[in-house]
Formats: C-alpha cells, sequence, structure tokens
C-alpha cells in the first residue's frame, strides 16, 4: 500500500475511478470500511443495486456469496470484486451444492415433489440447484410470504440452510411442529429418518448462524432486570425460544427501522451482529438509548478491513482481476430463476 493513509489513499481512488466505481457495504461491515461506501444495505438489497448503478466496477465489501449474488444481477460489462476474497459464511458452508443435490435425491426417491426454499445466504452453487428443482430463495423479511409459496408448489419443502429461521418461519404461518423434520446430514444422508421425512410437511437442514445462536433466554432475563422498560429485538436467525422470549424479531432492515421510529428516551436492546449495533446506537444517541443483547461479532465479515479494500482498489487501478468475483456460466440460469420465482412471489 501507499505511504499515505489509508483514508486518504482509498477516497482518492474513489475520485479517481469517479462514476465508473461504486463501493457497496454490508450492515455488518465496521466503520473504518463503511465510511467509505457509497451503498449500504443487506446482502440481496446490495446485490439489486448493483445492476441499478452506472458503474463498470463494483467493490463488494461482504462476504462471498454476497458478492456471488451481486455477480449474477451485474448489468452486461458491469464487474464485481471482493477485497478480501476468502471472505465465506459459515452458515453457506453448511450447504454445499454437491449434498444438496444428493438429499433431494433422497427425498424425492419415491416421486414425492419436495420443494427447495433456500435463505438467500447460501452459494450461487445452491441457488442453482434450488432453481434446477423448481424452487426458490428467500430472505429473512420475506420468509413467510416465500414459504407459502413453497407450500403451494409441491407436496413438501427443504428449507435450507438455516434450520432456526425455518422454524420461526413455521411458527409465524403455524405449521405445526408435528409436520416438522430436521434433517440428518451425518454420513452424507445416510442416517435420515425416511419415515419420519416422508411425512413431514416442512424438511429443515440443520445449518444454522454462528452469530444469532450465540443469544441465549438468558441474556434476555438479565436484560429485563437490568433495564425492566426495554424493548428486546432479534434477528429471527436467533434460536426459536429467544424469538419467542424477545419483544420482536425482524430482519435487518426491520431492526433498523425499529430502532429508527422508536419513540423519544426509549431503551432498545438488540440480537445481532455488534457492528450494527453499535452503529445505530451512534447514530441515535441522542434520541434513544441502544444497547447489544451481547457483543456477537461476525469474524468473516471482520476479514474485510480497510487495508484489504484500500489493496483491491490499488490492484483494480493496475488492471489486476485479483479480486473479481466470476460466476459460472452453467450456474447463471438456474440460480437466476431461483431469484426471479422470488421477485414475482412477492411483487
Amino acid at each position: 500500500m501507499p505511504d499515505a493513509s489509508l483514508y486518504d489513499y482509498i477516497e482518492a481512488q474513489r475520485l479517481a475511478f469517479g462514476k465508473d466505481l461504486t463501493i457497496v457495504g454490508h450492515h455488518y461491515q465496521d466503520d473504518e470500511v463503511i465510511r467509505h461506501t457509497d451503498l449500504r444495505g443487506d446482502s440481496l438489497e446490495l446485490a439489486r443495486k448493483t445492476a441499478q448503478v452506472d458503474s463498470k466496477y463494483v467493490m463488494f465489501c461482504g462476504v462471498y456469496f454476497m458478492a456471488e449474488s451481486a455477480a449474477l444481477l451485474a448489468r452486461q460489462g458491469q464487474n464485481v470484486y471482493l477485497p478480501e476474497p476468502s471472505a465465506d459464511c459459515s452458515m453457506a458452508m453448511m450447504s454445499p451444492a454437491s449434498l444438496l443435490d444428493k438429499i433431494m435425491g433422497i427425498l424425492t426417491r419415491k416421486g414425492r415433489k419436495v420443494i427447495p426454499l433456500a435463505y438467500v445466504n447460501s452459494t450461487l452453487g445452491v441457488k442453482a440447484m434450488v432453481g434446477s428443482y423448481g424452487g426458490a430463495v428467500c430472505t429473512s423479511a420475506n420468509a413467510s410470504t416465500m414459504l407459502t409459496w413453497a407450500r403451494g408448489q409441491g407436496d413438501a419443502v427443504l428449507f435450507l440452510p438455516d434450520k432456526n429461521l425455518g422454524n420461526n418461519t413455521a411458527d409465524q404461518l403455524g405449521i405445526s411442529e408435528l409436520n416438522r423434520h430436521v434433517l440428518s446430514l451425518k454420513g452424507q444422508g445416510a442416517n435420515i429418518d425416511l419415515a419420519m421425512a416422508d411425512r413431514a410437511e416442512l424438511l429443515l437442514w440443520p445449518g444454522f448462524c454462528s452469530i444469532h445462536t450465540r443469544f441465549t433466554l438468558r441474556q434476555i432475563d438479565r436484560i429485563r432486570s437490568e433495564y425492566p422498560d426495554a424493548r428486546v429485538i432479534v434477528h429471527p436467525e436467533c434460536t426459536p425460544e429467544v424469538v419467542k422470549a424477545a419483544d420482536a424479531a425482524g430482519s435487518t432492515s426491520f431492526i433498523i427501522r425499529y430502532v429508527t421510529e422508536a419513540p423519544q428516551g426509549s431503551t432498545i436492546v438488540i440480537g445481532t451482529e455488534i457492528n450494527l449495533v453499535e452503529r445505530l446506537a451512534r447514530e441515535h444517541r441522542d434520541r434513544v438509548t441502544v444497547l447489544p443483547l451481547v457483543e456477537s461479532a461476525c469474524t468473516h465479515m471482520a476479514q474485510t478491513t480497510e487495508e484489504r479494500l484500500g489493496n483491491a482498489l490499488k490492484a483494480l487501478s493496475e488492471g489486476s482481476k485479483t479480486f473479481l468475483v466470476q460466476v459460472d456460466d452453467a450456474l447463471k440460469a438456474p440460480a437466476r430463476a431461483s431469484l426471479e420465482r422470488m421477485l414475482a412471489a412477492c411483487a
């Protein structure tokens, strides 16, 4: 990197690229990265915004599956770059596309029509596999709508990879626990209870978010003891018992809106990634008190640092494709189909 300060160097690069460059950042990035971004949002929101900007280059500050989605939706001639190509997502890694294909073969062996519904926090390979089986993707904000849609498309739904979001959505829709079954993926699916799977209306992949499973009932009890008037808000990737004990649960956008619209003097305790919680606390400090349920940081998001952003911009200015995110042509059509089914169902 040049000798100039990172901040000044990155800002100089932004000025030099002008309209040819847009830097986007996920809400879970730390402020040293976020302060350089032109757009911020959740994963799908940023992917959709990518195609709406005129820039030839989009630098995506987030994790790999997010940049893949942005690259999938990018316009012709528009390239997406990731400052840290190794930044991944533990939840997305829990559902490799090859295993999903094998599991779908097992679940449909008798001709049963199982519709896969993949949380957007999944790889492009999974999105493509889901699309090829007639399924769709969903977000935490539209999971209820999309699960309702999927139930109308076949005999059963396989929700993946987050069992907590799947269970919380099923609770919203009144799907009995007797009609749900969490699959065992030990032995590459060899240990699936086929009798239970064949009876269940909702099949759940056993994945989870390592950030949101850190929140517990004990933490909520402690907060209610210390701050009796506080409102506890959590993300639906939390466990069902935590979601039920909270005052409200919703997507990242829901949490931001909840804080923004909260009455003056409110105390709001949030169970989600710490960078977002601390940013909301700073932005609204003169109006409301925002506290974390407990500090929970995403180490994968933390891999994208200001220094790595600077390195990626330097490489881009030199014409390097080191940080370019490339999408396998064979995956484009089925992956796009899974996204388009969601967009059509939520129109």
